[in-house]
């Protein structure tokens, strides 16, 4: 099978196009969260429906479970200490991992009610915390069944000191998200809508605009089924985006470069090894990996 569609000939310069997918771990229910430690050499990544997180260890190649049960954690990232970040579908809430194994709960509400279920996030510079809050942890599949805490799905960001702000409520689904290289725009997608919108960052912790940048399309329903999840940016600010098929690649222009198509649909994915040449991939039951041509982006660089 192709593992590649290319849209635009700059995708060529991306890809290895003599790498394949290499599985790592498998006979998961649905793997998501994929985050890569670069002092550790490992990558954490969830099975939502098991309610389990898993790390791969580059040294071994073992996987191994790091918490369970995990109350359906679904995205994870690292503070700038290091620290694990975990949007916890089950609880409704943004935790995170302490050095003696305890967890410390950062956001659960809003104005007395609960948040509907954090589902990926982000840290900036200043050590403040993004993430998205969709309805998807109170359904079935990937959740607890129950009523929504709130009534809008929103972007939100804890400061530094703690404080929950919300930034927009304007989404139907907000899902993956991620910071451009130099950290002046946020991009966001809304898996409903199949598109990804943009926001300008400013120096005080706020975000202003929200236009669409790009949106993930499958015209003639070749690519199989898939809505933007997941998303990273690469060293040169080509955003990455889960969709339909496989993982979508625009230029910081929006422009489709082309997608990657993965075995199974890709929920969420991260740039690791010592180069950022290699992209860890949840792919459905599957955790694999594929080799690139290019670098991505660092989520964080320990202190």
């Amino acid at each position: 099978m192709a593992l590649y569609r290319i849209a635009d000939p700059r995708f060529g310069a991306l890809i290895d196009e003599a790498a394949g997918f290499e599985t790592l771990a498998e006979d998961f229910a649905f793997t998501e969260g994929a985050t890569w430690h670069p002092a550790g050499r490992h990558v954490t990544f969830t099975d939502i429906p098991n309610s389990r997180i898993h790390r791969w260890v580059a040294a071994t190649g073992e996987t191994v479970v790091l918490r369970d049960p995990s109350n359906m954690t679904n995205g994870m990232t690292y503070d700038r200490e290091g620290r694990l970040l975990m949007c916890e579908h089950a609880a409704s809430r943004v935790s995170r991992l302490e050095a003696d194994g305890t967890i410390a709960v950062l956001a659960d509400r809003w104005q007395g009610s609960e948040l509907n279920s954090p589902n990926d996030i982000v840290v900036d510079d200043s050590g403040a915390i993004w993430f998205t809050d969709p309805l998807y942890g109170r359904e079935a599949e990937t959740g607890v069944t129950r009523e929504p805490g709130l009534p809008f799905r929103a972007l939100w960001r804890i400061a530094p000191d703690g404080a929950l702000g919300l930034i927009a409520d304007d989404f139907d689904a907000p899902n993956g998200l991620c910071f451009s290289p130099d950290r002046t725009r946020l991009y966001v997608n809304d898996s409903k809508r199949k598109h990804i919108r943009v926001f300008e960052v400013d120096g005080n912790g706020g975000a202003s605009g929200g236009a669409v940048f790009a949106e993930t399309l499958d015209p003639d329903g070749s690519l199989g089924r898939g809505s933007p999840d997941g998303m990273k940016v690469d060293a040169a600010g080509n955003v990455w985006c889960a969709g339909p098929g496989g993982i979508h690649v625009f230029d910081p222009e929006g422009v489709l470069l082309g997608v990657v198509l993965t075995p199974q649909f890709p929920a969420n994915f991260c740039f690791g090894g010592d180069d950022l040449r290699t992209l860890f991939i949840c792919a459905g039951t599957t955790f694999v990996r594929l080799t690139l041509a290019r670098a991505g982006h660092p989520i964080f660089t320990p202190r």
